[in-house]
């Protein structure tokens, strides 16, 4: 699956500014990611899964993780993609647990990239290019602060990874500085 269908599809199912806003960020982390971990060949297909990773949760928010790999599967969408996008959900909303690299690092920054853009949103900039970790760490412990983005499963992240929570929350922090002029870029091409 190119990277263009994947969008297409994405928007065929997500009409919301904030959901296409979250799966373009995901895409652009988990992109970093790839390239930070040395999977650079493979850093398109982190991309798209980044992107998908969400992709019923707007119309069947109840079915989450779920479907998705029936929608995926009708459009006969590679086993791989379907397993990395139901594993982000381990848990709460799915029995795929993440096992490649990669799925740990979608696991693991979901919920984390929406703390940090609520966050960058508090700053006047408005942006993560001058959010610190130490502020990111405050923000984290504030359990009222993004309420709706689980601390526990961005731990669990962090352990799925074996990184510790600080190395998890500066490298996604380094990661969503890298793609937000992206993310600008093309939500507004989105809305034109």
């Amino acid at each position: 699956m190119s990277r263009e269908e994947a969008f297409e599809l994405l928007k065929e199912y997500n009409k919301e500014e904030f959901h296409v806003r979250h799966a373009l960020t995901v895409e652009g982390v988990m992109k970093y990611f790839a390239r930070e971990l040395g999977y650079s060949n493979e850093e398109e297909f982190w991309g798209i899964a980044g992107l998908l990773h969400d992709l019923d949760f707007e119309q069947y928010p109840d079915e989450h993780c779920i479907k998705s790999q029936e929608i995926m599967r009708q459009r006969n969408i590679d086993e791989k993609l379907i397993h990395a996008t139901a594993s982000h959900g381990y848990g709460p909303c799915s029995d795929v647990k993440p096992e490649h690299e990669m799925e740990k690092v979608l696991f693991a920054t979901d919920e984390l990239t929406g703390l940090i853009w609520a966050a960058a949103k508090m700053r006047p900039s408005k942006s993560t290019k001058d959010l610190e970790l130490s502020s990111l760490k405050k923000k984290f412990k504030d359990k009222k602060f993004a309420a709706g983005c689980s601390r526990d499963t961005i731990k669990e992240g962090a352990q799925m990874l074996e990184w510790d929570l600080d190395t998890l929350l500066e490298k996604t922090i380094y990661a969503m500085r890298d793609c937000e002029d992206l993310v600008e870029k093309e939500i507004g091409e989105y809305n034109a």
